[in-house]
């Protein structure tokens, strides 16, 4: 508490601030970043959203994209100012329907002030509407929007929001999605969840697509251009839609030969990981020059390097795996990265084994053994990798590894019940890298605390006997390279999911 000692002149303003409720002054701007120490201004404080709706128009011709974004949410404080995370021009914001004072601060920050207050626990509408042509934008010397010969397409980590919609851009505040996209008849959207409907008037086809389960924003996908859409259905009942690009070439066929294994795939990983958490599934190949893939929800982006050398199955699982571990369950903070890409990678190893190319061991001691002590490998840890490294090798590779220790730890019974336990303890919500080990200790009846310090936080080889593997013994720089190595190692390019 301050106190204010007023000289003689100031007493007429001491009177009008004694005017003021009490309450008043507890109203402050929101913070512009959530908080997480990686990405200090990613996010923003005060509220939390419950859902985007975004009507949008795209021209591919020029890029350009107008349009109205609807958000609802609840503050989390009293709030005299809230800051959205965005890079397009904006015409107009309203809050409750009331014109909105706006402006820009920093990299990507718009900062809203409402006409009136708001006070902590009030349902908010905010409308913004803007145009700009996000190509033209980037942040921090980047841009996350791809262009490609026919359209575009918006997909990348951890940030790809603030290029097509203004958002609380940070997982921790997640929501459900209606994305509404009228584009030129000819050409055609793709989004997350499920298709509503398509309408055609004037020469323009609008596409309205709806995600029903919290999203994180960066999971929030879009593409436009010329597609061969294909849907189906799994065995196991879940709607499948994929789409390629009509001028991938010759990828095309491997990458069909790859994508359309998504119903297939996706029953296979619910025997692991418990029932698919969402309405849908699929995957997209656009005709970009990116390297890699992302678990965009529902609606995997595939790029088409993925499928380069043949067929990549490999990759979906990677991709598919995060609809349970990554995009239902959501880190907490970017630290937290090992939960999302150690068990996609762990995915894939359980593939090769089912594929008959290389055991889950077998491909443990090859990682193993394939890095020297004094390899900066060792120096990465997944556990708390950095923002630097959030995407190293090491997160996803020596990531792997920690899970198969924690199976070798705890024994194949309480391992696959954590495996599928975790998913359904943490539906739709966030979770560290410390609330899994609580639940794995509370589902194994053991402590833990040593082994995840060992695997994913200490900067140095482990022990070969922490992993309870007898081929990783003074001979170990023989192990055989598994059959399937090249295909799990395609998934490792920069921010590949």
């Amino acid at each position: 508490m301050h106190r204010r000692i007023f000289a003689p002149g100031a007493l007429a303003a001491a009177s009008l601030l004694l005017a003021i409720p009490a309450s008043a002054a507890s109203y402050a701007p929101g913070a512009p970043g959530i908080g997480d120490p990686y990405y200090p201004n990613y996010g923003n404080g005060g509220y939390d959203v419950s859902h985007y709706d975004l009507r949008l128009t795209y021209r591919p011709g020029t890029d350009e994209l107008a349009g109205t974004a609807t958000i609802e949410a609840r503050t989390t404080q009293d709030l005299s100012s809230f800051d959205l995370d965005f890079l397009l021009d904006v015409s107009e914001v309203r809050v409750n329907g009331a014109k909105a004072a706006f402006t820009t601060s920093g990299q990507h920050e718009l900062v809203v002030t409402p006409k009136n207050p708001l006070a902590k626990g009030t349902p908010v509408t905010v409308v913004v509407r803007y145009s700009g042509a996000p190509s033209t934008k980037s942040a921090y010397g980047f841009s996350t929007w791809h262009r490609t010969p026919d359209g575009a397409v918006a997909a990348d980590e951890p940030e790809a929001a603030w290029w097509w919609f203004p958002s609380n851009d940070h997982p921790l505040d997640k929501a459900t999605y209606d994305v509404s996209v009228s584009v030129p008849d000819g050409t055609q959207v793709i989004s997350n969840g499920t298709l509503q409907s398509t309408v055609s008037k004037l020469g323009w086809t609008r596409y309205n697509w709806r995600e029903n389960k919290p999203q994180a924003t960066y999971l929030a996908t879009l593409a436009v251009g010329k597609f061969d859409i294909t849907t189906g259905t799994s065995e196991g009942g879940v709607p499948i839609v994929n789409a390629y690009s009509k001028d991938l070439g010759d990828n095309d066929g491997a990458a069909r030969a790859s994508v359309e294994r998504t119903g297939e795939i996706v029953d296979w990983l619910s025997g692991y990981f418990g029932p698919y958490p969402f309405s849908s599934a699929g995957g997209y190949v656009p005709n970009t020059t990116t390297g890699y893939a992302l678990e965009t929800q529902t609606r995997v982006y595939y790029s088409p390097r993925q499928f380069a050398n043949g067929s990549n199955t490999s990759v979906v699982v990677h991709e598919l795996a995060h609809q349970w571990y990554g995009d239902s369950v959501s880190l907490k903070g970017w630290k937290d990265i090992w939960i999302n890409e150690g068990f996609a990678r762990y995915a894939q190893w359980l593939w090769s084994e089912h594929e008959g190319e290389g055991t889950t061991q077998e491909l443990a001691d090859y990682v193993y053994a394939s890095h020297p002590a004094d390899d900066a490998f060792w120096t990465v840890k997944p556990g708390d990798p950095g923002p630097d490294d959030q995407f190293d090798t090491a997160v996803y590779d020596r990531g792997a590894l920690a899970v198969q220790a924690l199976r070798n730890a705890v024994g194949d019974d309480a391992f696959f019940a954590i495996l599928k336990g975790w998913p359904k303890e943490h539906a739709y919500g966030n979770a560290s890298v410390g609330d899994f080990r609580t639940y794995a200790e509370k589902v194994s009846g053991k402590p833990l605390s040593a082994l995840f310090d060992t695997w994913l936080f200490q900067p140095e080889k482990p022990a070969a006997a922490a992993a309870r593997a007898s081929s990783l013994a003074p001979k170990a720089a023989a192990v055989a390279r598994p059959k399937s190595w090249q295909r799990i190692e395609a998934t490792n390019e920069a921010h590949g999911g």
